[in-house]
């Protein structure tokens, strides 16, 4: 495996090297009056290789229909199956209106009760851990009352389940 993530292509050709510059050794009795000459250079990163459309390779220059022979002609839009391109306009509006609002004030009832029966059931547990079990029980009569009405609510209707 290769240090790159990108592996290059062994047939292509290699990219130019940047030009290195030659750096004059500092002798021991020199003056520091060049200080950017006793310093080395930082090496320049290499430079990927300009981009050519095309391949070295010469199976990946081939037409597209020979490279992946399972794209058809027909596939996608030129297929002659194919009649209407989707569900139109209007698509995901609701049919039944009334229905629809029915069920979402439902729902929101619904979901009101059972977010009292959560906060009732705080209540009721810290009562019980401090030691109020009337108040504890009264809490438990209030979260039985909700659920019988969430049970009301259910049997309202049959026809819709």
């Amino acid at each position: 495996m290769t240090d790159d993530a990108f592996p290059r292509d062994p047939e292509a050709p290699e990219p130019s090297k940047p030009p290195v510059t030659p750096v004059t050794p500092v002798t021991a009795g020199a003056s520091s009056a060049t200080p950017a000459a006793s310093v080395p250079a930082a090496p320049e990163a290499p430079r990927p290789p300009a981009y050519t459309p095309g391949s070295a390779q010469p199976r990946l220059n081939r037409p597209v229909h020979e490279r992946y022979p399972q794209i058809r002609p027909t596939s996608g839009y030129g297929d002659p199956r194919i009649t209407r391109t989707g569900p139109g306009p209007g698509a995901g509006t609701e049919q039944e209106p009334e229905r629809s609002s029915k069920l979402t004030a439902r729902l929101t009832l619904a979901l009101t009760v059972v977010i009292g029966q959560l906060w009732g059931l705080t209540i009721v547990v810290d009562e019980w851990m401090a030691g109020d079990t009337g108040t504890a029980w009264w809490g438990a009569g209030f979260l039985c009352l909700s659920f019988l009405v969430v049970l009301g609510l259910w049997l309202l209707d049959p026809k819709d389940r």
